[in-house]
């Protein structure tokens, strides 16, 4: 590996960790603001009645759900969704960090609650409202820079804390 290379992956590196750090700050100011629509459902609902408000979709799984079809269909109609609409995407992995940062309870202290779906958040920002938060610049340009690479769904990784 040449010294560019190194640079690069390092840059790559540092990079990732900056926009996942953003998009856990985001998240935690979304939802503090009731900005933050969960599930997949509820996001389809919000999408049909309401697109110009949605700034954000998230689409997160875990590795060991990448074979589920049906989750992987409604991905798919998401995506076009957003992509028809210009809403930025970015898919997620690591779901317990998700759930530790909405205040999810552990899923041995769940009991009889049904968990919510956290496999499609949207972030809003109602029109009468002009909100700006570092973590939804950073990616913002992180979805942008991603589009200019042709990497139309960039990929992040939350890390356990």
């Amino acid at each position: 590996m040449t010294l560019e290379e190194l640079v690069a992956c390092d840059n790559a590196a540092q990079k990732m960790q900056t926009v996942s750090a953003a998009v856990e700050e985001l998240l935690v100011a979304a939802q503090r603001q009731d900005r933050l629509t969960v599930g997949v459902y509820e996001s389809a609902k919000l999408m049909n009645v309401d697109p110009d408000s949605v700034v954000l979709c998230l689409l997160a799984i875990d590795e060991d759900e990448e074979d589920d079809i049906a989750l992987q269909i409604h991905f798919t109609l998401i995506q076009s969704f957003c992509c028809d609409n210009d809403i930025n995407i970015v898919r997620v992995s690591g779901m317990q960090r998700l759930a530790q940062l909405l205040g999810e309870p552990a899923e041995e202290t769940q009991g009889t609650t049904e968990p919510r779906d956290l496999h499609c958040l949207l972030v809003t920002n109602p029109h009468t409202d002009a909100w700006k938060s570092h973590g939804l610049v950073e990616v913002a340009s992180y979805c942008e820079e991603s589009r200019g690479n042709n990497q139309w769904v960039p990929y992040i990784s939350l890390q356990e804390r």
